[in-house]
């Protein structure tokens, strides 16, 4: 495959896009990431999400610890050509490092952050240490 697909990305000055996966049954928004040409290019490979880690300074397969591997059903870009939307089969229900489906667990009310969604699984066992 031509990698000319690539090209009409806007990659932003550091080469990043940002990547949202979204899970493809629900609608529900999981989880917002990065991911470079590389990253996007082996997520296409793979059909499964990679990503590319700013703290980590490298990519990131989605569930290598955790085993919540995001599964690729669809990639879209946006009108501004510098967004990416994944919708994605979320292996284990759990998108979050703190064991919830959503990254998006907390809600604005009445000037407060509230935490909307239960913990799924305690991130000491998925992860075997806090992260």
């Amino acid at each position: 495959m031509s990698d000319n697909w690539l090209s009409k990305i806007n990659w932003s000055a550091d080469g990043l896009v940002p990547a949202i996966a979204q899970d493809a049954e629900s609608g529900r928004v999981l989880m917002v990431a990065w991911m470079d040409r590389d990253a996007l290019q082996r997520t296409v490979d793979l059909g499964e999400a990679v990503y590319w880690s700013r703290s980590r300074k490298k990519l990131w397969h989605k569930g290598e610890e955790s085993g919540h591997v995001q599964r690729v059903k669809e990639i879209r870009l946006d009108c501004d050509q510098d967004v990416i939307l994944l919708q994605i089969e979320q292996q284990g229900g759990i998108a979050c490092h703190t064991g919830r489906e959503s990254c998006f667990y907390s809600r604005l009310e009445n000037g407060h952050w509230v935490e909307t969604d239960a913990v799924l699984k305690d991130p000491g066992e998925i992860y075997g240490k806090l992260k």
